[in-house]
């Protein structure tokens, strides 16, 4: 298995990443350079995030060639819209830095996402973006999606690990040629997640981590990964998910661990869908 994917359009996208979501800005940039210096080519930031700027910084003096980095932003709730998306880009792109982006998402399946991917595909065309995508969308929005745009999505980043496996959303990407990408594989750690024994007993046979199985579970099944550690360590031991391959055997016993339920991220429930649109008048950082 190589270390990149072709999406849709024939871009290359790394199959593992690096997120930066939750990491204040007076951090993110030394956060950013040391995860890059560790192998990381892909790197994941968003609007919301507030962290724009120093992912930039790190961009800009990592002293990897810009072809080389694969940069990912996205637009939020109050930028979704045409007009507000064409701003966003401009602001976003300001921020970074950059001349251009490898890709940008929409990131949350509410609003006027419609005009939005206009904006988007405007932009894809006219080669300011390399690729474009959306983030959280169900299976049935996505399809939706799908058939009401010109340019169907590359990428669908999802909240996906071994208590929500989503099946039938990788299914239905597969069928439309929408790649998966799993934001929050380790479900930042709650209910659990690095303490089931059913992972700390595969980790052990591998010897590896279970941090580690949870990446190389995702991307054996062809699912980007972008996991996140502001410490240097951990980063590096996420890399290490290139050397093994987890059997069948290991893969059915993961299989039985889906509670078929989010751990972060609803979009179907009123209160979340209220939470996520409360972030607006009060952006603390919290899981989105």
């Amino acid at each position: 298995m190589t270390e990149t994917v072709k999406l849709s359009n024939g871009v290359s996208m790394p199959m593992e990443g690096f997120g930066v979501f939750q990491i204040p800005e007076q951090e993110c940039e030394q956060v950013v350079r040391n995860a890059i210096e560790s192998g990381y080519r892909l790197i994941d930031t968003a609007s919301s995030y507030q962290n724009e700027e120093a992912v930039g910084r790190a961009v800009k003096t990592c002293g990897i060639p810009r072809e080389e980095l694969f940069i990912t932003t996205k637009a939020y709730i109050q930028e979704m819209g045409y007009d507000n998306t064409m701003k966003a880009f401009e602001d976003s792109l300001k921020r970074l830095g950059l001349d251009y982006l490898d890709l940008c998402l929409i990131h949350m399946p509410f609003g006027d996402y419609y005009g939005s991917w206009r904006a988007m595909e405007e932009l894809y065309r006219a080669g300011r973006i390399r690729a474009i995508g959306v983030c959280n969308f169900l299976p049935d929005r996505l399809l939706d999606f799908c058939y009401n745009v010109e340019i169907k999505p590359q990428v669908n980043q999802i909240e996906r690990h071994p208590h929500y496996q989503r099946a039938e959303d990788l299914q239905l990407m597969e069928e439309l040629g929408v790649q998966p990408e799993a934001w929050a594989p380790f479900a930042e750690g709650l209910k659990g997640m690095f303490e089931e024994p059913v992972l700390m007993e595969i980790a052990a046979k591998h010897q590896k981590t279970p941090a580690q199985i949870l990446l190389r579970w995702n991307v054996q099944q062809g699912v980007i990964v972008i996991p996140k550690s502001v410490h240097r360590e951990r980063m590096e031991e996420n890399r290490k998910i290139w050397d093994f391959e987890l059997d069948a055997e290991d893969m059915q016993r993961i299989a039985e661990l889906d509670k078929n339920c989010p751990s972060m991220l609803d979009t179907r429930k009123i209160s979340e869908i209220r939470r996520v649109y409360d972030y607006l008048n009060n952006p603390v950082l919290t899981s989105l």
